[in-house]
């Protein structure tokens, strides 16, 4: 349990600490965001920062930080150093960055951005890799929310698939403050209660169940000694760093009434998915 609380302190101080570092070399100023010069009332409109974090925390996170975390378990302890460094030091500054240079081009994606800076060819690359990724990752934020559900209710999982594609749809051509701004904050709630009812059942020993401490011991729990290069990397992704958060900052990136509020959004969604997994990873090492 040492181990745990120590790296959920490094991670809550590495916000403060080194979130405040990064800040400070990309510098925000008072220059006027997308959501006030263009505000469309489509995209571009001006929301509150709380609704901001929430709605960005849920759109990197979702199922990822739990997934994979939960995997982690097949390390041991050890996984919880990776979470915690690699929100502080890579996805918590990919996120930041990210979203920030969308902001200073006009809540442009990220495959714009590289359009601008490095011509056409790598323009054409990065709309092809992303949309290649997108299909991947959207696939799976399909099918588990619709696997899941299907085992909470006893229905068949392609009806669910229909209803969450079906969302997903209206979520994407309505304007962002007619479903994403009103739903994705308490599913983002509701994603954060989830994980402190967990580590408050681990925490208070319920069960009878003792997480292990960070020992050469409980380095390879199990009978499957996994290398950790680099397959713990590849497995905990989400909740550490991950590559796919860069084609949803730009949807926040339109909406920041100043660029200030970008550590909290940006930086700060993403140590809170660190938070997140860091917490999932440890319940999976505890139970498994």
């Amino acid at each position: 349990m040492i181990s745990f609380i120590i790296c959920l302190a490094l991670l809550i101080g590495g916000y403060f600490v080194y979130g405040k570092v990064v800040e400070n070399t990309f510098a925000p100023d008072d220059r006027e965001t997308p959501a006030v010069r263009i505000n469309d009332g489509v995209d571009y409109v001006v929301m509150p920062q709380w609704k901001l974090f929430l709605v960005q925390l849920l759109n990197i996170a979702g199922l990822g930080p739990i997934f994979g975390a939960m995997q982690g378990a097949l390390w041991g302890p050890v996984v919880f150093l990776w979470i915690t460094f690699g929100t502080i030091f890579a996805g918590g500054v990919h996120d930041y960055l990210s979203g920030m240079m969308s902001m200073r081009e006009d809540g442009h994606s990220i495959s714009e951005i590289v359009g601008n800076d490095m011509g056409k060819t790598m323009l054409t690359v990065m709309r092809i890799f992303s949309v290649i990724l997108l299909v991947l990752v959207g696939t799976v934020f399909m099918t588990g929310p619709a696997m899941l559900l299907s085992k909470l209710t006893g229905w068949a999982v392609l009806p669910w698939l229909i209803a969450v594609l079906g969302y997903y749809f209206l979520a994407t051509i309505l304007p962002i403050d007619k479903i994403i701004a009103r739903l994705y904050p308490i599913f983002g709630i509701c994603l954060i209660i989830m994980a402190v009812g967990i580590a408050g059942g681990m925490l208070l020993g319920i069960g009878g169940h003792v997480m292990p401490e960070m020992v050469m011991a409980n380095l390879y729990p199990g009978e499957h000694q996994l290398p950790i290069w680099p397959l713990m990397f590849i497995t905990v992704a989400c909740g550490a760093v991950s590559g796919f958060h860069s084609t949803q900052s730009p949807l926040m990136a339109r909406c920041l009434k100043d660029e200030r509020l970008g550590r909290p959004v940006f930086y700060g969604a993403m140590v809170a998915e660190g938070v997140i997994a860091l917490i999932w990873a440890a319940a999976g090492i505890t139970f498994f």
